[in-house]
This record gives structure tokens, sequence and C-alpha cells, in this order.
């Protein structure tokens, strides 16, 4: 791991994106702790506590504590994301945007274009409901949390958050342009990451006062490892494909050639995930704005460790893992695509049959991926809501941050195997990374 670090260092290019993309995550977390005005951040934070599971919680763990401090980027990148899902939606519905998204790299740019004034819209509406929402919270204690309430704050706030977002959003895109790795996926990370060493005190204190015992400790970081060793195993699984191209002769030669075509287990990453939990959110969130008893009581119900909310958790994994699939990926494109290359699937008839093939395979990974996504979330959570482990340890969590380290390291050997440098080899010719390294050196070779 040394001599591959040291590597990214001796080559110019690679180590100015790696520290560009340290520098603008740093810019990041430097927002986190810009207030905005209008709000007694200590009531705020002993609110947001007292509500993790609410989509309050969320904003807080995505943005690395940015809601507790009431920072200019509360939203972080969110809206972002938000919007960058729903262009992929309307683009698969919308006949206009899917020809938009097939006319190259003009095209690609009029959607980001699209998703820009999209992001501005949703943070726009969130800021405004999330500034109204704050006026009527209070504190367990009856302290009130906005200091000034009116349309004076709430038009601060939206307008705040709003241009907050919108920087985070340009962090984001500067990373992904100019850096290593995807920047919005960075800085959820970021965020996420930042809340460790807190939670590592909470679990620390809780150990300390003898409401965690030893034993409890260590069966955590147990869980924590076997998880996130689950997570490095299925991220990296794939099922090949065998594709064989026709023949083609030319003059006194016949060129013929195999290849294969990879359908990951998990094809959707952490969407289903997020999704899920923030449709599982309103619950509490509207316990917190309408204190009424049925409000409460749907809502304890729905709280992590109630036996409805794992059912419902489960169930919307299940359903967004298969949803978000069938809106990316298009087994009748993919086989008409194989048909134009002359390739096809050896025992399986070109065009329908093999828009059928690759469509129930898809299936069975894709249950098999929901599976996945489901045990790595929910144990963990059962794991917090018995023992009141912090949050920032859940299965999400993990699931974000080691998925998107595997997709950066993979970018990093990346740009080290374009540039035909060998510095990832040990003494021995063997490097730290070797499987993942002859994996792209193997997809390279095939592809020429």
């Amino acid at each position: 791991m040394t001599r591959w670090l040291s590597s990214i260092w001796q080559m110019p290019d690679l180590r100015s994106r790696v520290l560009f993309t340290l520098g603008m995550l740093a810019v990041f977390r430097l927002g986190v702790h810009i207030p905005a005005p209008g709000v007694d951040r200590l009531a705020l934070a002993e609110w947001v506590k007292s509500g993790s599971n609410t989509m309050f919680g969320l904003y807080d763990m995505f943005s690395g504590g940015a809601l507790q401090q009431f920072s200019v980027f509360v939203l972080g990148v969110t809206p972002y994301i938000t919007a960058s899902i729903l262009v992929q939606i309307l683009t698969v519905v919308v006949p206009s945007l899917e020809r938009l998204s097939k006319e190259g790299q003009q095209g690609r740019n009029t959607i980001t274009q699209y998703t820009r004034y999209a992001t501005i819209v949703i943070a726009l509406v969130q800021a405004t409901v999330m500034a109204t929402a704050l006026e009527s919270m209070k504190t367990g204690a009856g302290h009130d949390i906005v200091i000034n309430p009116g349309y004076q704050f709430r038009a601060i706030t939206a307008i705040t958050m709003t241009a907050g977002s919108c920087f985070v959003m340009w962090l984001g895109e500067q990373i992904s342009e100019r850096g290593i790795g995807n920047g919005s996926s960075l800085i959820i990370t970021a965020g996420i990451m930042s809340r460790f060493p807190s939670g590592i005190r909470s679990v620390y204190d809780k150990v300390s006062l003898g409401e965690l015992s030893l034993l409890q400790c260590v069966l955590l970081v147990a869980m924590m490892l076997v998880v996130i060793g689950l997570i490095v195993w299925i991220e990296r699984a794939q099922v090949r494909i065998p594709i064989q191209y026709a023949k083609r002769v030319s003059g006194r030669r016949v060129y013929a050639g195999n290849n294969h075509l990879p359908l990951k287990i998990n094809t959707t990453g952490v969407i289903p995930p997020i999704f899920a939990s923030s449709v599982l959110a309103f619950p509490a969130t509207a316990a917190q704005l309408f204190p009424y008893p049925a409000v409460q009581a749907f809502a304890s119900a729905m709280s992590p460790g109630a036996w409805l909310y794992d059912y419902f958790y489960i169930a919307l994994i299940v359903f967004f893992s298969y949803f978000y699939t069938a809106l990316m990926f298009n087994p009748v494109d993919v086989a008409d695509n194989l048909k134009k290359s002359q390739a096809y699937i050896p025992g399986i008839r070109p065009g329908k049959q093999t828009a059928e093939h690759i469509d129930a395979l898809l299936n069975k990974l894709t249950g098999a991926g929901a599976l996945y996504l489901a045990g790595v979330c929910i144990l963990p959570t059962l794991l917090i809501a018995e023992y009141g482990i912090p949050f920032a340890f859940g299965g999400t969590s993990l699931l974000i941050v080691v998925g998107v380290s595997l997709d950066t390291v993979a970018q990093v050997e990346a740009q080290l195997l374009t540039r035909h440098y060998d510095g990832l080899q040990g003494p021995s010719g063997g490097g730290v990374l070797k499987g993942r390294r002859q994996l792209l050196i193997g997809a390279a070779g095939q592809a020429t």
C-alpha cells in the first residue's frame, strides 16, 4: 500500500488531481461550520439529536453535521442528487429527453444544464419547507429554535440554503471534472466520515458509563468488519455473459473474437437504501410537526427497531432495486447493440431471445442484490436500536463509504494503467491490489 501511494505521488498529473480533490473536500468541510442567521444553534442541536430518525436526521448525516450547526451547507448535495435521479427517470419516460441523451456530448451538456436548473428549484423548495418547519419546532425544555420567526427568516433561509446547495453542487462538479472520483459521492462520504470520531467517542462514553459492555463493543467492531468485507466482496462481484463475434473475412484472413458482458450483482448501488430511508423518515418527521395521538402512534410503529419498520424497509429496498434497475438498464437496447455489432451469446438467438435471456438473468441478480442491500442495512440497524449505537455506524453509512472508496480506488488505478505505469507491482511482481489490476488489464486487452 505504501508503494502504491508513492506511485500516485510520483505522477504529477495524478498527484494534482488527488490534491485538488482533497482541497475541495476541505472547502466543503470548512463551509459546514459557517452558520446561517436566525436560529438558536444549541437548541437546534438538541432537537436534531432527539430526532435522528427523521428527515432532518438524514440531512444531518449526509451533510456531516451541517444541520446542527445550521450551516449554509445544510442541504448539501442532496438536491443535486435528487435532481439527477429525477432527470434520469424523465430521460427514460420523455421521448425528447431520450433523443437528447443520444446526441453525444452536446446533448449530455444540455441535460446537465437541466439538472442544474432542477437543483435550484428543489433546493429552494426544500429550504422553504425546512425554514417553515423550524419555526414551529421546540426543544424538550420548550425553547424556541428560531429566534425571530416570520417571512424575513424564511426568505433569508431559503436564499442562503439554496446558494449553499448550488455552491456544493459546483464543488462536486469540479471534483468530477478536475479531481478523482465522483464529486457528489465523495462529498456525501466526507460528511458521513466526519461523524465517525464523534461516534467513536459516544461508544467510548457508553463503555465508560457501563451502558455498553466491552464484549458488546468488540462484537460491534467485528460486525462492522464483517459488513465491510461483505460489501467489498459483493460490490466487486459480477456475472460475465460470454459474447462471441461473427467471423469476418478480409482477404485470406478470418477474424473472430470472444468477449463478455459484465453484470454486477448490485446494479443499483446505494440508491434503494437512501430512497427507502427517506420514505420511512416521513412518519417520524410528521410526528414532530403534528403532535396528534394517531400520528404519534403511527410514528412509534414505524421507528427503527420496530417490526413494522423492518418489514417496510426491506420491502422498499426490494421495490426500489427493481424499479431503478428497470429505469437504468434496458435489455432490449443491449440486445440491439449486440446485433448491430454482429455479436451474439452462444446458444441464444440474437434479438428478442437475447433480450429475454439478459432480462431473466438481470432479474435474478437484482433480487440477490436487493436481499444483500436489505441485509447490510437492516442488521446494523437492529443492533443500533438494541444497544443505542450512533447512527453513523449504520449499514447505509458503511455501504456508502465502502462503495465510494472502491470506486475511487478503481479510478486511481485506471489512471495509473492508462499511463503505462507499473509502480503498482511489488518486488516480486505482485501489487497490493493485484486482483483488481489484473482485471483492469484483462478488460483493456479485450477492448483492444
